[in-house]
């Protein structure tokens, strides 16, 4: 089966289309788009379970929300299905169906069984209306540039092989794109080369599944298949490893997707030349041929910055197929015949994943951030490291110093930090869901909130495990907490595998200079988008002026026992280092020193930061233990700005030097606000 070709873009419509966008994750991408096209299509409504997000959502795009496909309106004539289809756990597919019914035109996102596909498309065919499944990826530009190219070499040069690599995740829309460059699917056979290729016959050994290989032949070319098949069931957006990567090998050179977003490469096949003595000619006239480059990038496929390819790609992509989409429409042709290269193509799909056998299931996390320059090393070869030499792994920021932090943290937090948090919550309508800690730290925090507000439920987190371990213990001793306060072991700001879709609001006190500003406006985001106009997150921020010196002094003592406890605080402006160290903050009454740190200027507020505790019998040092962190100096309108939120008033103690509350605050919708710019959390289709 060939791929269709792609319809001619319609005349502009007497009237723009009416759409009901259904979904509020990828489907925000969608009724951007629609909305960026307004000579054809016009944005009826927002279709959802009904979160409160995606009500507030619906409400900043001035249209209706809908949560039953029977409140549709009958003039609705197309219906963007975003929403997970039943292969994928979700209800795309009978909302797709039920749209059919009504006589609505539907365009659902992939991917979308076979079995699935084709009865859809009857349905469609049996109301007068077309259905179609996104695979979304052959409209993204360097896609679309290198199907274009393999076009062009196929026309001169048969494809001689195929090598190609991807996730489980975006499997479908990788075969897709090899049909397109291929120029159709038959015929095929992919079956896997590290066992388990007869049906029924025992997978590869747990362990050793993430990477699995197939090979056979697709459109008569033989093709070597490597698929990533792991999984997060609860984060079917992250982890994905490889995206779209394809090879086409043949006698003239190897055209390559380097991946889904850039760089398309062409590298033509080094052949040396032969003088009459069968000398390779390498340095002489004749050699000019050497003179091309080895290797080629195709213009307008260049790589481009992560936030580029989903503010920038990707919704041109959408809009590519929304003006298709619209183009079917117009032609009112039969969809069975059109859907076939669809159905071909998830056939194989199927196949596939059948061989393949499920996925290994993983936890998706944040990755440790390399780029190439830290790759390519600027070292001079005298201070390389000496590989023989093993570094030891640095202790968890907090862990060892948990065990004393309550004995001088308590009396902070009941005194500053807790009334105040308090007050700012009393404002808010704590009904709509749990409240929210982040950097929890040992439940001092935590408790104070529950007993002012013995209703609501808390979902605690906290990274650190020695904190964590003395939090857990405190919610275990009260059977009220146990029962309200979950606990989790997330990290700012990669918190959204554990949050629900609705939070009342959310506390990050004493956290946030120790996130870099991109950690930062994550964690706005993730936080912001599941609360309700006039929802907020409160914040504590260390009461500084700047990156600024502070002298060794102690802040604090306690006695237990025949043991003496003493807390020493001192810091100083501090280069760029190991960004995201999970933070508490400062207590008030630590003495500051604003005289210039030693001539050096303070690197954007960075800050080191060094504790130390000493243990004393006697009045002698029995133990002595260090711990060290980075903080960066924000203030409360920055922090304003950089999330795109609203701020209250700061609440600052007239304690010296004391921490600073604020409040980030979620604005209410207005007629003229721009909606803000779709998300980036999930990267994986």
């Amino acid at each position: 089966m060939t791929p269709p070709a792609p319809p001619a873009l319609p005349p502009v419509p007497p009237r723009p289309l009416r759409v009901v966008v259904c979904g509020t994750n990828f489907g925000r991408l969608y009724a951007e788009a629609v909305r960026a096209l307004p000579e054809q299509f016009t944005l009826a409504g927002v279709l959802s379970r009904g979160s409160a997000y995606s009500r507030s959502y619906a409400d900043r795009l001035g249209v209706t929300h809908l949560d039953a496909v029977e409140n549709v309106p009958d003039d609705v004539e197309v219906a963007v299905v975003a929403v997970g289809s039943t292969v994928s756990g979700g209800a795309g597919s009978e909302l797709a169906g039920a749209l059919l019914r009504r006589g609505v035109h539907v365009l659902q996102e992939h991917p979308v069984h076979p079995t699935e596909l084709l009865a859809q498309t009857r349905l469609a065919r049996a109301a007068g209306v077309q259905y179609q499944v996104n695979t979304h990826y052959h409209q993204v530009e360097p896609v679309r540039r290198f199907l274009d190219a393999a076009a062009r070499l196929r026309a001169v040069e048969p494809v001689r092989f195929v090598d190609t690599a991807t996730s489980v995740h975006v499997l479908l829309p990788l075969l897709d794109i090899l049909a397109r460059a291929l120029g159709g699917v038959r015929p095929w056979s992919l079956e896997p080369t590290d066992g388990g290729a007869a049906p029924g016959s025992a997978p590869p050994a747990a362990g050793v599944r993430g990477l699995r290989a197939l090979a056979g032949q697709l459109g008569g070319a033989a093709v070597h298949l490597r698929v990533h098949n792991e999984l997060d069931p609860h984060d079917r957006d992250n982890q994905a490893l490889l995206w779209h990567r394809v090879t086409l090998g043949t006698d003239a050179g190897v055209l390559t997707l380097a991946d889904t977003h850039g760089p398309v490469l062409w590298s033509p096949r080094l052949h040396g030349r032969r003088d009459a003595d069968r000398r390779l000619l390498l340095d002489s006239p004749a050699a000019d041929y050497l003179d091309q480059p080895s290797t080629a990038t195709l213009p307008g496929t260049e790589p481009l910055r992560q936030r580029d390819v989903v503010g920038g790609l990707w919704p041109q992509a959408i809009r590519r197929a929304l003006r298709a989409f619209a183009a079917r429409i117009d032609a009112g042709a039969d969809p069975l015949p059109a859907a076939q290269f669809d159905l071909s193509v998830a056939r194989i799909w199927t196949h596939v994943t059948g061989r393949l056998g499920p996925p290994d299931t993983v936890r998706a996390s944040e990755p440790r951030r390399i780029t190439a320059a830290d790759l390519a090393g600027d070292q001079p070869a005298d201070d390389q490291p000496d590989p023989d030499e093993a570094a030891e792994d640095p202790a968890e920021p907090y862990t060892p110093t948990a065990e004393f932090f309550d004995l001088v943290a308590a009396d902070h937090v009941g005194r500053n930090s807790a009334p105040r948090v308090v007050r700012a919550l009393r404002g808010l309508d704590l009904g709509r869901g749990p409240v929210v800690e982040v950097g929890a730290g040992t439940g001092l925090l935590t408790e104070a909130v529950a007993r002012a507000f013995p209703t609501v439920e808390i979902i605690a987190f906290e990274p650190a495990a020695g904190m964590r371990a003395v939090l857990s213990g405190r919610v275990m001793r009260d059977d009220d907490l146990r029962r309200r306060v979950t606990v989790s072991p997330l990290a700012a700001p990669d918190l959204a595998a554990d949050l629900p879709d609705s939070i009342s609001a959310a506390l990050v006190c004493g956290v946030a200079g120790h996130l870099d500003a991109e950690q930062r406006r994550t964690t706005w985001r993730v936080l912001a988008e599941r609360m309700a106009p006039g929802a907020a997150i409160v914040v504590e921020l260390m009461n500084l002026p700047g990156a600024t010196r502070i002298e060794r002094a102690r802040l604090g003592r306690a006695d237990l026992g025949e043991q003496s406890y003493e807390w020493w605080f001192e810091a100083e402006p501090a280069e760029p280092a190991k960004p995201g160290l999970p933070g508490k903050g400062l207590p008030d009454g630590s003495p500051l020193d604003s005289s210039p740190p030693n001539g050096r200027p303070p690197d954007e507020g960075l800050m080191a930061l060094r504790t130390t505790w000493r243990v004393l019998r006697a009045g002698e040092v029995v133990r002595e233990v260090d711990d060290t962190y980075q903080w960066r100096v924000v203030d409360l309108r920055a922090l304003a700005v950089e999330a795109g939120l609203a701020h209250g008033p700061p609440d600052e103690s007239n304690a010296p030097h004391a921490t600073t509350i604020g409040t980030l605050i979620v604005p209410h919708p207005s007629p003229s606000a721009d909606p803000p710019c779709p998300s980036a959390e999930g990267t994986t289709r």
